[in-house]
């Protein structure tokens, strides 16, 4: 396959500005200085002190609003252990579903009007909880 003229000068000026990038040296980029690793690390390094960084920083820093400061409370909160989150997560409560029986309004003993009324039987009688480990969500 042959390539056009307008692709060789694409490609030219593709591998031109891909090499320029090669052509820059170590002092351009970070000058040399009197100053070591260590008193750039203390801010000892004459161009500022490390005071000076610190007032920079706390001017780019702006308060909480409202809404970040609830959400930071709710991210603590859903990270910290209490003895209820330590329980429900080891042992957690296997579904006992609910049978619900509504009584329609209806006379008693003859005569005496009972209202319309909902009552809750669980289906089993006692709560049951999964072992460690144990598989309780639906398969």
């Amino acid at each position: 396959m042959m390539m056009n003229k307008t692709g060789v000068v694409m490609t030219i000026l593709l591998a031109a500005v891909l090499l320029t990038g090669c052509s820059t040296s170590k002092d351009d980029m970070l000058p040399p200085g009197d100053s070591t690793m260590l008193a750039l690390w203390q801010g000892e390094d004459g161009g500022g002190s490390a005071r000076q960084a610190v007032a920079a920083r706390d001017s780019l820093r702006r308060p909480l609003t409202e809404g970040e400061q609830l959400a930071t409370t709710a991210d603590d909160r859903s990270y910290s252990r209490t003895q209820e989150s330590e329980i429900s997560q080891q042992f957690p409560r296997l579904p006992n579903p609910d049978l619900v029986m509504y009584v329609f309004p209806h006379l008693a003993d003859g005569n005496s009007p009972v209202p319309g009324y909902s009552t809750v039987f669980p289906f089993y009688s006692q709560v049951q909880y999964a072992m460690p480990g144990e598989r309780t969500e639906a398969y």
